[in-house]
């Protein structure tokens, strides 16, 4: 009887050391599968966080405005302009604006208003779908907007492709690259509250047309843009020069190209020497209709032919710079007499006879020169040291668009111009520029009133 209770004790003994065993077998495999649970959901979310965080930082990298990008000029552009080809991938946004007071002083007969104008407000909206393409825009607004006197200008639209340091391909509404301020024209980057006249006069910046062409940089040391752009129209040329001609990629007539080429070379550290050449046809094979006469008259192709020199040195807190430009115009008193510039009723003012006034100063020029040099130095690092400057600047221009001229017409002595402008640049920080000139216009051969202005400009 003991002995069967036993064996029963026993056995159940058995049987619960085997339930604890299993349970303990289970919870351990409970145990074991909560933890390769936990671990999974672990693992899942940092998975999720880990592409989380590369999706906000592509998104950073496409859509913020990187402000750490040093303002340093590619392929000839403005600084701000060259933010875009200094990012991996995305959008690029820059600017530059300008805000002046011009006053006028010894005036000899009409009285001129002193002038508070908005000069002008630009972005720069540029987008890097990769490493090789690039697009790249800029778009002013000039005198506080189209409700006056002011307008907004697409100033250049570009597609480029970046194949190699040394050959690059750009096409669409291109800035000409002639000259020093057409394509940097940053108000940080030039002295003067108003850009050189020799580069609005002769070179008619800002100057730009539809075209295509390439540009690169060669051992490291040679800049160059070639480019195949719509010509002038010549049908606006005038004796002030050639600044009506331009088309500014407004439905420019492109019956008559042109070619526009420009080497810089830096030839020692702070030292570059370049020079530029235009060439091409202005007529666009039109027919000029004469208001008066109502007679339609073929222009002729007036060949025009610009070229420029030009060099800098900037170190040691010296900036030095001088242009050399001459403009040539085939065929301009031809192309004058068709425009009716220098032309004159003889019959009491009736609009049935007319005939040429020899001796009119109304004719286009055959040739048109001009030149400037300029100085200025920083003088702060005299007294402290800091990162504001403050320079004193000088620049001395000579410009005359009616050089030379033919077919009966005479010289317009007042476009013969010696302009000197002496002034004060002060930047507290390298983005933002106040300065402060006076311009004086040579009064013997022309009635130009002097100018004090104002500027305070900034760029980002």
């Amino acid at each position: 009887m003991k002995s069967a209770m036993r064996v029963r004790v026993g056995a159940a003994w058995a049987v619960l050391m085997v339930c604890v065993f299993l349970a303990g077998t289970a919870t351990k495999a409970a145990a074991e599968e909560r933890e390769q649970s936990d671990s999974e959901r672990l693992a899942e979310v940092e998975e999720k966080v880990e592409i989380l965080a590369d999706e906000v930082g592509r998104l950073e990298s496409i859509f913020a405005v990187p402000e750490e990008v040093a303002l340093d000029s590619f392929s000839g552009l403005g600084p701000a302009a060259s933010k875009v080809y200094k990012r991996d991938q995305g959008l690029s946004l820059g600017g530059y604006g300008e805000v002046r007071l011009r006053s006028f002083h010894n005036q000899n007969e009409d009285n001129e208003d002193d002038v508070f104008d908005a000069l002008r407000a630009v972005i720069y909206a540029g987008y890097k779908f990769d490493d090789k393409w690039v697009v790249n825009t800029e778009m002013e607004f000039e005198h506080g907007g189209t409700g006056g006197s002011g307008s907004v200008s697409t100033e250049f639209a570009t597609v480029d492709y970046l194949w190699r340091e040394e050959v690059n391909v750009r096409a669409g509404l291109v800035l000409v690259p002639m000259g020093f301020v057409n394509e940097i024209h940053e108000p940080t980057f030039f002295y003067g509250a108003e850009r050189p006249e020799v580069e609005r006069q002769i070179l008619p910046s800002t100057w730009r047309e539809n075209g295509a062409g390439l540009f690169g940089r060669i051992a490291d040391r040679i800049d160059y843009r070639f480019y195949v752009i719509n010509g002038f129209d010549g049908s606006d040329f005038s004796n002030k020069g050639l600044r009506g001609g331009r088309q500014k990629g407004s439905k420019a007539l492109s019956n008559d190209f042109a070619f526009v080429g420009r080497i810089d070379v830096d030839v020692a550290p702070g030292l570059l020497v370049g020079g530029s050449v235009y060439t091409g046809q202005s007529g666009q094979e039109q027919d000029y209709t004469s208001e008066i006469d109502e007679f339609a008259r073929d222009l002729p192709d007036a060949h025009t032919t610009i070229y420029e020199f030009h060099a800098q040195y900037k170190g040691q807190g010296l900036s030095l710079r001088g242009l050399f430009t001459e403009a040539f115009i085939d065929e301009a008193a031809r192309l004058s007499r068709n425009l009716d510039k220098g032309f004159t009723d003889t019959d009491m003012g009736m609009p049935v006879v007319r005939g040429f006034t020899a001796g009119s100063t109304e004719g286009i020029a055959n040739r048109m020169r001009g030149w400037y040099v300029e100085g200025a130095y920083d003088i702060l690092p005299l007294f402290c040291d800091t990162k504001a400057t403050l320079e004193p600047y000088f620049r001395y221009e000579y410009y005359n668009t009616q050089q030379d001229v033919s077919g009966g017409y005479a010289k317009d002595k007042s476009k013969e111009v010696d302009l000197y402008t002496a002034g004060l640049q002060f930047k507290p920080i390298p983005n933002v520029v106040f300065k402060l000139d006076y311009r004086h216009f040579d009064p013997t051969n022309n009635d130009k009133a002097d100018q004090v202005q104002a500027l305070v400009g900034y760029v980002f």
